[in-house]
C-alpha cells in the first residue's frame, strides 16, 4: 500500500501529506481550491527546509519527498489509484458524509477510506458507504510532522484487516497509533475540549485573565501550551464544533459550549487562522500579546 490520497489542503491535510511523502508514499493531495493546493505545497516545502536545517533530513531527501506529492482539483483523478484515502476536510458532519458518499462511488473497491475527524462518529460516516468494513478513523495531531500520536478509531463494522493496515501505516510514518472506541470525541477531545471549555468559563467569570490561566496550567500541570492558546491554535470554530458534537452525543450540560466561545466565533475571532482569538497574532505567533478582553 504505497498510494495515498489526502483530501483537504489545510493545516491538517498538508501535514498528513508531508509525513506520508517523507515516508516513501506517493501522495495525491486534493482540494477544490487551486490556491489552497499551491499554498499547501509551499508550506510543506518550508517545513521540510526547516527539517533539513535541523539535521532531521538531507536536502536530497526533502527534494525526493516533495516530488512524491501531486496536486489534484478533480476528486475522481485524485483517488483512481489510491490504496488509502485520508479525509482532512473541515470538521462538519454534513460535509464529511457527502465526501465519503462521493469517495465510495469513485475510489477502487480495495481502497481504505479513513477520516481525520477529531469527534464525528466513524460508524455514521461508514454508514453512507457500501464498504463500512473499510472505513476507519485516523486522527492525527497538529502539527502532524512533529506530533507522534495517531488516534485509531474503529467503527462498528470496521474489519480487523482495515484496523491492522491503519496501525501498520501509522507506525511506518514513525507515529504511535493508539486505538479507542467510536464514541463522541473519542479520547483526545473528550478530555481536552471540556478542559478548554472550563478555561474559557474561568476567563468569562473573572477568575483570572488569559495569561494567568495559561501560565498556571503551563507551570502547574507541565503543559507546553496553556488551554486558551491551544484553543487558538486548534481554531475556536473547530473547538466549538467539537463541543457541539460532544453535547449532542452525550446530552450532558458539562459539554455545552461556553457563551464567550460562541461570541468569539460569531465575531470571526477564530484564533491563529484569523489573526486574533484569546491572543493577538497580528505581529506573528511568538510571544503574542493577549487580545481578550477587548479594551473599550
Amino acid at each position: 500500500m504505497k498510494n495515498v490520497t489526502v483530501l483537504g489542503a489545510g493545516t491538517m491535510g498538508n501535514g498528513i501529506a508531508h509525513v506520508f511523502a517523507q515516508s516513501g508514499y506517493q501522495v495525491a493531495l486534493f482540494d477544490i481550491s487551486q490556491p489552497a493546493l499551491e499554498k499547501a505545497l509551499n508550506t510543506i516545502e518550508k517545513n521540510m527546509d526547516r527539517q533539513v536545517s535541523k539535521g532531521l533530513m538531507t536536502a536530497e531527501e526533502a527534494s525526493i519527498a516533495l516530488s512524491r506529492i501531486n496536486l489534484y482539483s478533480s476528486l475522481k483523478e485524485a483517488v483512481v489509484r489510491a490504496d488509502l484515502v485520508v479525509e482532512a476536510a473541515t470538521e462538519r458532519e454534513d460535509l464529511k458524509l457527502k465526501i465519503f458518499k462521493d469517495l465510495d462511488a469513485l475510489a477502487p473497491a480495495k481502497t481504505i477510506l479513513a477520516s481525520n475527524t477529531s469527534s464525528i462518529s466513524i460508524g455514521k460516516i461508514a454508514a453512507v458507504t457500501q464498504r463500512p468494513e473499510k472505513v476507519i478513523g485516523m486522527h492525527f495531531m497538529n502539527p502532524v510532522p512533529v506530533m507522534k500520536l495517531v488516534e485509531i478509531i474503529r467503527g462498528y463494522k470496521t474489519s480487523d484487516a482495515t484496523a491492522e493496515a491503519a496501525i501498520h501505516m501509522s507506525k511506518d510514518l514513525g507515529k504511535t497509533p493508539i486505538a479507542c472506541q467510536d464514541y463522541p470525541g473519542f479520547v483526545a477531545n473528550r478530555i481536552l475540549m471540556p478542559m478548554i471549555n472550563e478555561a474559557i468559563e474561568a476567563l468569562q467569570t473573572g477568575v483570572a485573565g488569559v495569561a494567568e490561566i495559561d501560565g498556571i496550567m503551563k507551570l502547574g500541570m507541565a503543559h507546553p501550551m496553556g488551554p486558551l492558546q491551544l484553543a487558538d491554535f486548534i481554531g475556536l470554530d473547530v473547538c466549538l464544533s467539537i463541543l457541539k458534537v460532544l453535547h449532542e452525543g452525550f446530552g450532558q450540560p458539562k459539554y455545552a459550549p461556553n457563551a464567550l466561545l460562541v461570541h468569539l466565533v460569531t465575531a470571526g475571532d477564530l484564533g491563529v487562522k484569523s489573526g486574533r482569538g484569546f491572543y493577538d497574532y497580528s505581529q506573528g505567533l511568538k510571544d503574542a500579546p493577549v487580545a481578550y478582553p477587548p479594551q473599550h
